[in-house]
């Protein structure tokens, strides 16, 4: 057994088939697992600082903390049940969001950053909400799927068709030929 299958099974899901039943990259996975889990962490305890704004007066840079603070235990709940065993359903949840396609986390990440950064444009809102938005370009990227090996996109692009270069060759196959006349009779 490599090192790499030993990580594998160490970061396995209870339940989770070993065999992978989509084609993206196990690092793409681990990502953006990864940057879920950290993002969370770091929008939580910047959402917190944003908080404490209410010091200065600022409700909106207060309601963008909070905003922040629960997208990031959304997302902590999501890519890192393990973190949050002291409420019950949140193994369900996760399970839940796991079996649905990559680009519905992906849409779900990014519009849950938006909000703060719009609400209290600062330095805390950008970087805390920034992860958040990140870990769903990385799921965006995992909706798409992998790219065709070299051989395939080269046959593809061998088989299209080109337009001929010949002279004759038109955009408008109906186009009628410019003719020329000459100069209008002034004397008519």
């Amino acid at each position: 057994m490599s090192f790499g299958e030993k990580i594998a099974s160490i970061m396995q899901r209870p339940g989770q088939d070993p065999v992978a039943k989509d084609d993206i990259p196990w690092w793409m996975k681990y990502a953006g697992r990864g940057l879920g889990t950290v993002g969370g962490f770091i929008a939580i305890f910047l959402g917190a600082w944003n908080c404490a704004t209410i010091l200065l007066a600022s409700i909106i840079c207060f309601l963008s903390g909070i905003w922040q603070m629960v997208a990031g235990f959304i997302v902590l709940m999501i890519e890192a049940p393990c973190c949050c065993m002291f409420i019950d359903f949140v193994q369900n949840l996760s399970d839940m969001v796991e079996s649905k396609p990559y680009w519905n986390r992906a849409a779900a990440y990014c519009v849950l950053a938006l909000p703060p950064v719009f609400l209290c444009p600062g330095i805390n809102s950008i970087l805390g909400s920034g992860f958040i938005f990140a870990t769903g370009i990385i799921y965006g990227l995992m909706s798409i799927g992998r790219k065709a090996s070299w051989g395939e996109m080269r046959s593809a692009a061998m088989e299209t068709q080109t337009p001929s270069s010949s002279m004759q060759s038109t955009l408008v196959e109906n186009a009628q030929p410019m003719g020329y006349s000459s100069k209008p009779d002034s004397n008519v």
